[in-house]
């Protein structure tokens, strides 16, 4: 079960979607840091395409974030950064290239070909 906090929670449903693997992932990681943590996912100005994402653990909470929670991983969104990714799924993936985070964005009209950069 995915439980959403958000100041937006009344215009936003599922702001952001947790596969299973990003929670494994998630929670593989959170396990190693100290009682508390959280991902945090971002969006920053800059990248090959315009903007990155980022990816940092955190202990705490800010007033504006959106907290998704499941299963016991637990990931916060700024309230900027969730006008450029609501809707997106964000994944775990371990294929040939490496492993790493993958964000699907419906709003990205282009990105680059580590996934971590995207366009609008």
């Amino acid at each position: 079960m995915t439980i959403v906090t958000s100041p937006v929670a009344t215009t936003l449903a599922s702001p952001i979607t947790l596969t299973d693997s990003a929670v494994r992932r998630i929670r593989r990681v959170l396990s190693k840091e100290p009682e508390g943590a959280m991902l945090r996912v971002s969006v920053n100005g800059g990248g090959c395409s315009g903007f990155q994402y980022a990816f940092d653990i955190e202990k705490t909470r800010n007033d504006d974030d959106t907290v998704v929670e499941k299963d016991g991983a637990v990931v916060l969104v700024d309230s900027v950064s969730l006008q450029y990714m609501d809707g997106s799924v964000l994944d775990f993936v371990d294929d040939l290239i490496g492993q790493s985070f993958k964000i699907d964005n419906p709003h990205a009209t282009a990105s680059c070909g580590c996934g971590t950069s995207f366009s609008i």
